[in-house]
Parts: C-alpha cells; sequence; structure tokens
C-alpha cells in the first residue's frame, strides 16, 4: 500500500500543460496513466469541482454551486471522511480559504492555509511537513495559475507561464519523494477568455495523471474528477461509498 499525494493546479487546461514549454511534462505523461480529456463538472468553478472531487458525486447531488458552500441536505461522506474513519491521516496544503469546505471541519489531521500565498511557497511547506510526518493523504492546492487566467486570459503567455511554474513545483514534489508515494496531478477545470464556469470543452476539460506502480507508465484513459476519490479509496485500501458515482481507475 502506497501513501498518497494529490496535486491539483487550479484552472490548467490539458492544453496548456502540454502547451507551457516545461520539459518534464514529457517525463510525467510517459510515466503515467493519464487522461488528457478528462472531465470535471458542471458548473465548472472551483469550489463544486474541488467538492465533487473529494464526495465523487456530481453539483446536483452535493449541493454546491457556486464558490459558497451550501451544505446538502443529505450528506455525502466523501474521502477524507472515509479515510479518518480507517485511521488514515490525511494533510492538506492550501491558498484559496473556500476549500476549507472540501471535508468536515477539523477532519484532516493537518491543514495549513495560506492565504496570497505563492504556489512554490506553499509547496515548500508541504514538502517540509511531509518530510517529518508523512501521512497517508496529502492534498496540495497550487492556486497562481487560475488567478492568472482570470487577469490575463486564458493561454495567455503569463497564463502559459504560470503553468510552467506550477509543473516545476509539482517535480520539487516527485523528486524529493520518488518511489515513496503514489501521485496523482490534476485540475479542477479549464478556462476561456478570462473566464470559466461552463460547459464548453476548455473549461470542462482537464489533465488527470496518475504516477505510480499500480498504473501502467504511458497509458491513455478515459476519466472523470469524480474518479479520483474511489481511486484514492482503492489506493489506501479504504472503503468506499454506495452513493458515489465516480469509479476507480484500478
Amino acid at each position: 500500500m502506497k501513501k498518497v499525494i494529490l496535486m491539483l493546479v487550479d484552472g490548467m487546461r490539458p492544453d496548456a500543460m502540454t502547451g507551457c514549454g516545461n520539459p518534464y511534462v514529457k517525463t510525467l505523461l510517459e510515466s503515467s496513466t493519464y487522461a488528457l480529456e478528462g472531465k470535471t463538472v458542471y458548473p465548472s468553478d472551483t469550489l463544486p469541482c474541488h467538492i465533487s472531487l473529494f464526495t465523487a458525486v456530481d453539483p446536483i447531488q452535493h449541493q454546491t454551486t457556486s464558490n459558497t458552500y451550501c451544505p446538502p441536505v443529505n450528506k455525502v461522506r466523501g474521502l477524507v471522511e472515509q479515510l479518518d474513519a480507517a485511521g488514515k491521516k490525511a494533510a492538506m496544503f492550501y491558498n484559496w480559504g473556500e476549500l476549507r469546505d472540501v471535508a468536515k471541519p477539523g477532519i484532516f489531521n493537518f491543514s495549513l492555509f495560506m492565504r496570497d500565498e505563492k504556489d512554490a511557497a506553499i509547496t515548500d511547506y508541504a514538502i517540509e511537513y511531509l518530510k517529518k510526518n508523512s501521512p497517508d493523504f496529502t492534498f496540495l492546492y497550487l492556486g497562481n495559475v487560475d488567478i492568472v487566467g482570470h487577469h490575463h486570459r486564458w493561454m495567455s503567455d503569463k497564463y502559459l507561464a504560470s503553468v510552467n511554474t506550477a509543473i516545476d513545483c509539482i517535480k520539487r514534489v516527485i523528486d524529493t519523494f520518488g518511489d515513496e508515494y503514489t501521485y496523482i496531478i490534476t485540475a479542477d477545470h479549464g478556462g476561456h477568455d478570462h473566464d470559466h464556469g461552463s460547459t464548453c470543452p476548455e473549461d470542462i476539460n482537464i489533465p488527470i495523471l496518475f504516477i505510480g506502480e499500480s498504473f501502467e507508465k504511458n497509458k491513455s484513459i478515459e476519466a472523470s474528477i469524480m474518479d479520483i476519490a474511489p481511486t484514492v479509496a482503492d489506493l489506501l485500501e479504504v472503503e468506499k461509498q454506495n452513493c458515489w458515482k465516480g469509479k476507480s481507475v484500478l
């Protein structure tokens, strides 16, 4: 059983990942089972997409349809709740405050929120924590790409440069821990012009990469953001909820 690090780059389109000029992307694809046309949910906004990632259900079921959290009438037990029930330790590092609602309050064994901090800095903190504590599951959120997309336009030079920086952060994590972990790399949504949230392919298509001994290398698959939680559950040998709509890719 391998421990898992999930790294999410907010707003990273698949063609931005492959087109940002970072040579490490080729290594990532060659090392992974991947979906370069993975699908997120509608509305393709940050909080609904993250809630769907962690609960493996769509926004109609979890009822958060904007970047303001809406407690569902029928609470869905998500990935972090399942990990906690199984005695697993989970950590979270993020720089967008609304992500506090991806799981029940206080359920992460450790969480670090760094408001307005750059991706490189929050990656540094995550690496140092992992060296000392080695949790079973770690979520590292890199939020600057989305900010640059809104300010400067998706696929602009500044946007692609921010994707390049995010890939460098991912490389540092993998270089530091190597085969000690299984890695999942994804985005919550894409974007077009200065925005996102629609059903157009530029907003809905996301990259999803799985790297580790449980996955074939250089293999293309179809996958959804809702498939991530069931896959992590299988990797960590944790029970999945029957209501989850996503399916493990294992």
